[in-house]
């Protein structure tokens, strides 16, 4: 029988909350390359995406609408003269994960703003891909971004990555009252005009952080990538609890200053999966038969497949994400309104933290695209995305246990992530403190040679990325009593982390209520595709919530997704259901 705080819980959260009971099925959970099928214990609460908001009927029109009528400036086509010079900056491989369908919504954008560019007269343009420290793209790369047109008319002289390191190609505009130093692409900075395209896949992306984090270099980004600024944050994916978001947005509002920056900034929802595929972005209880064998079918061939060729499967398979909303014009008026869809889409309501936390680490994130998940990345997504995956307060508890799933196998791939191969083998076995490593490394690999020079002239991150990999887990180590690693494949890396290993699922939850007690709350975040919460704490005869500081009342987007049509679905007195109930049925997605 169900405690009354169980009970409680049921009538007090959304529908895509449920709690496992004792006929529920076994969840899904990845593990790097692999799809596993676990039991969990019942009473356990199962936090599922929202579906997918339906995508836009036609994106041209969309984006077409929003230079039309942008946020706090004139149209775009009223700012265009003959002669002028315009950079065209574009968001670079590390969103959206996996990498979109082409065309891809940066072609989309592309493909309408050089139109009205040659329409005005304007022909000295420059495309450069706002990729900061990041690898450079390659050319397929590239190429499959901004479809084959274009790539023809503008590479390799009119097309080209951001050199963060190349001498003279960065300017100083200036100094924040925070005495943050400003300092961006002098290409970007010359210009008469900056047009920036976005993709907004997560609360922190866009906004002041376009122009101000992707067009910078190393001595820009000291401003806020430190173990201080990220200390500082409550969360990642709420900007007005990042002390990150806040030095981003002084160093952008004095961009905005001396710069006209005229942004577009996109919308997509979270259709990850499709197709043969689309059992994946599903409830286990609504699989159909045909469901139940595809996924079965996954799994013994994954399970049989060589490690590569299971990398190999899921990098080519596409992600079928759809255009949910479109703004353009000035940097915080555009990219509210932006910020409203992408909350509508990703965060699920849920009351009350859990003692132990699940979750699945899939094949990939931000930095491994085309890669592998190194160590130091399933550290980023375990301790950095996955635990700030919240609205400012976590899904845990402090002194909360984290149960992630991953063999964590010590490789790297040694053309994208040479300076993590060091960082991991040669910093961590001495010091895993971030402020010491911050102070005593940090401008040593940044100015290895070596490193600059692979991150220049190959595809390699920067050599100080390796360290803002390992700042970006501070909170949530901070926050952390105990993580435990499920299923790795040797002893040494959850060690060097710090973390604890367990064979299996049901070893890992013995071990975290070792420590929790064995009335623990447990929770799992049922991931890919994106879920994020926004979490309510009990407090005397209401909730208590993080306050919003700043900003007035958010107002509806310029260009949007109609109302989803789920919200019209009868739901009873709770908004939670029993695991055997049905899940709110996705949109289908119109064509483009």
């Amino acid at each position: 029988m169900r405690s009354l705080d169980r009970l409680r819980q049921s009538y007090d959260e959304e529908s895509q909350v449920v709690i496992q009971e004792k006929r529920s099925p076994p969840r899904m959970l990845f593990s790097d390359t692999e799809v596993l099928l676990e039991e969990v214990p019942v009473g356990t609460r199962v936090v599922f995406p929202n579906p997918p908001v339906e995508e836009l009927a036609n994106w041209r029109a969309a984006i077409r609408w929003a230079i039309n009528h942008p946020e706090g400036c004139d149209p775009l086509h009223a700012q265009l003269r003959p002669g002028m010079k315009v950079v065209i900056a574009i968001d670079d491989i590390s969103l959206p994960l996996p990498p979109m369908r082409t065309p891809d919504v940066r072609q989309f954008m592309l493909e309408i703003v050089l139109q009205l560019l040659a329409d005005s007269g304007v022909d000295d343009v420059h495309l450069l891909i706002a990729n900061a420290l990041h690898r450079r793209m390659t050319e397929a790369e590239m190429r499959r971004m901004v479809g084959s047109r274009i790539f023809a008319a503008y590479y390799p002289d009119r097309y080209t990555n951001h050199d963060a390191e190349e001498p003279g190609a960065i300017v100083e505009v200036g100094t924040t009252e925070a005495g943050e130093k400003v300092r961006i692409s002098r290409r970007a900075a010359e210009a008469d005009l900056l047009i920036y395209l976005n993709v907004n896949f997560v609360p922190m992306d866009g906004g002041h952080k376009s122009v101000g984090t992707g067009l910078t270099d190393y001595l820009g980004l000291r401003a806020h990538h430190t173990p201080q600024a990220i200390r500082g944050s409550k969360s990642y994916m709420e900007p007005k609890h990042s002390e990150l978001h806040s030095s981003v947005d002084r160093i952008g509002r004095l961009i905005d200053q001396h710069l006209n920056v005229f942004h577009i900034e996109t919308a997509l929802n979270n259709k990850m999966f499709d197709g043969p595929m689309a059992f994946l972005g599903k409830r286990e209880e609504d699989f159909s038969d045909l469901d139940r064998a595809a996924l079965a079918g996954l799994r013994w061939t994954l399970q049989r497949a060589p490690r590569a060729l299971r990398q190999n499967i899921f990098h080519r398979v596409p992600a079928a994400y759809g255009l949910m909303a479109c703004a353009a014009g000035r940097t915080e008026l555009a990219h509210e309104k932006i910020l409203q869809a992408i909350r509508r889409q990703l965060f699920v309501k849920v009351r009350g933290q859990a003692d132990i936390l699940i979750a699945g680490i899939p094949y990939i994130s931000p930095y491994n695209v085309n890669s592998i998940l190194n160590p130091l990345l399933v550290q980023v997504m375990a301790c950095g995305y996955f635990f700030n995956m919240n609205r400012g307060i976590p899904l845990v508890k402090k002194g909360g246990t984290l149960i992630v799933t991953h063999p964590c196998m010590d490789e790297f791939d040694p053309v994208q992530h040479p300076s993590y191969i060091e960082f991991f083998h040669r910093l961590l076995p001495e010091t895993t403190d971030a402020m010491t490593l911050h102070m005593k490394y940090e401008r040593e690999f940044a100015q290895n040679p070596s490193y600059v020079h692979l991150y220049r002239k190959g595809n390699a991150y920067h050599g100080a990325h390796p360290f803002y990999m390992w700042y970006w887990g501070e909170n949530g180590r901070q926050h952390l009593g105990q993580i435990i690693a499920v299923g790795t494949e040797n002893t040494h890396v959850p060690e060097l982390m710090g973390w604890e290993r367990a064979d299996t699922l049901a070893e890992a939850i013995d071990m975290a209520r070792g420590r929790q007690g064995r009335s623990a709350e447990i929770t799992l975040m049922h991931h890919p595709p994106m879920v994020m919460t926004e979490v309510a704490l009990a407090g005397g005869e209401g909730v208590r919530q993080l306050p919003e500081h700043g900003g007035g009342p958010l107002t509806k987007p310029a260009i949007a997704a109609k109302e989803e049509p789920w919200a019209s679905i009868s739901r009873g007195p709770s908004g939670a259901t029993r695991s055997s109930s049905p899940a709110s049925p996705a949109s289908s997605a119109r064509s483009r």
